[in-house]
């Protein structure tokens, strides 16, 4: 057994005082026997939160009474929730974000989220209020593990690469027909609104761990100092190694399931493999700090956010 595979084996802390299962070989776990809520005590939230540096992400089955309130009011214990910067909040909520997919509308794309951004989200906290019958599933990938697990050569590299990120990804590049031109549009008018470019170093140092991670994912719009094709082909191959099965963990949801990721140690996407059923989730995400690179780079914004038809 090499030292990555070692290094990465998915097992329970011996201290913790939760019930955690692993899930997957080098990612995720289930928590059982906690009801969340604004109402836990220190202990078992700093218990939750050392499970969640330590397998990425982590789930929790039948929280059905939770409910936008309590979910709100849990993410408050659990850090500062951030409302998305472009896209509104759920109705009569303060900080939630609608996932609400019907005719295989998904993030069907890996990505880290709100990277566009120099201190994006620590973390997200993601509610299962309707679920299709078969499909829409989630991945999440270890992008901690991933980076460790590079050929050497290729860890070098990454460690001197810095990437810009923008929110005027493509989605509607996932999609065919009519369907691609009602993505285009609605992405255009919300989601990227405001225009956001940010340059990172694609090496992330953990600001809790100390461990690297490599920085990636859809909203790279280009390498510094490289041309678009070959940002692109360069990507793609990083991309290959953090997708990897076994870097990776699948989560079949059923409603009242909550799930938290580390935003800072992960990749995701959903799969958008559930035809005309609904698929209704609510999100809120926790205040991150500005991404550091192994040479103490500070992410930055390129350009001040600029309203879309300003930018064009």
């Amino acid at each position: 057994m090499t030292h990555i595979q070692q290094r990465f084996i998915n097992a329970t802390s011996p201290d913790s005082p939760l019930e955690v299962v692993p899930v997957a070989g080098r990612i995720g776990a289930e928590i059982r026997g906690v009801t969340l809520s604004g109402d836990l005590d220190d202990a078992t939230l700093a218990a939750i939160r050392a499970a969640l540096v330590h397998h990425k992400v982590i789930f929790f089955r039948d929280q059905n009474d939770l409910g936008d309130a309590g979910q709100e009011a849990f993410a408050a214990r659990f850090g500062k929730p951030v409302a998305h910067p472009t896209v509104p909040v759920a109705e009569g909520s303060h900080y939630l974000l609608e996932l609400d997919s019907r005719e295989g509308y998904a993030a069907s794309s890996w990505h880290t989220d709100v990277t566009f951004v120099p201190a994006y989200p620590e973390a997200s906290i993601l509610r299962a209020i309707e679920i299709p019958a078969a499909g829409g599933d989630t991945l999440w990938a270890n992008t901690v593990a991933a980076y460790e697990d590079l050929p050497e050569p290729l860890r070098l590299l990454a460690d001197g690469l810095h990437a810009i990120h923008t929110n005027l990804y493509d989605y509607a590049a996932l999609f065919t027909g009519a369907q691609r031109e009602q993505v285009a549009k609605k992405h255009r008018s919300i989601f990227a609104s405001t225009v956001y470019e940010t340059e990172h170093p694609f090496v992330r140092v953990h600001p809790e761990t100390g461990e690297r991670a490599l920085l990636a994912g859809h909203f790279i719009k280009q390498f510094v100092g490289l041309n678009n094709a070959d940002s692109q082909r360069l990507l793609q191959l990083f991309q290959d190694h953090i997708t990897k099965p076994e870097n990776t963990v699948r989560w079949t949801w059923r409603a009242g399931d909550v799930a938290i990721w580390d935003n800072r140690a992960t990749q995701h996407r959903a799969i958008a493999d559930f035809g005309l059923q609904r698929r209704h989730l609510r999100r809120v995400t926790i205040e991150g700090t500005v991404a550091r690179g192994i040479d103490g780079f500070e992410s930055r914004l390129v350009s001040e956010p600029a309203k879309l038809a300003e930018a064009a």
